[in-house]
């Protein structure tokens, strides 16, 4: 598979990530940082998903269905946790998580 067929899918990873990144960082932030624990850890996990899933993507590894499914995965987790929280950071967030994951699951199939 050459790098164009991943390019919807490794855009999804890499915003995702992107997102990912500056709600955690958006969510220490909050007034009530306890309540976001939750969400932070999420993000991180998600975000470092999402660039593992970019760069067997990137090396056209043998294994970028299974990864991209587990992405899937997390990315789920994330964004039905972020998607929880009114902060518009969280919720562009959920956002990203949710086409990521549409993205890695068509990878995966």
């Amino acid at each position: 598979m050459h790098l164009d067929q991943y390019a919807s899918c490794l855009e999804a990873c890499n915003r995702c990530a992107d997102y990912c990144d500056m709600c955690s960082v958006a969510c220490l932030e909050e007034d009530n940082v306890k309540m976001m624990a939750d969400c932070i850890r999420l993000d991180m996990d998600c975000a470092a998903i999402c660039r593992l899933a970019a760069g067997y993507m990137a090396r056209d590894s043998k294994c970028v269905k299974q990864i991209c499914q587990l992405c899937a995965e997390v990315c789920d987790l994330c964004g039905d946790e972020c998607a929880k929280h009114d902060a518009d950071h969280c919720q562009k967030c959920a956002e990203a998580c949710k086409r990521c994951a549409e993205e890695c699951r068509k990878m995966a199939a």
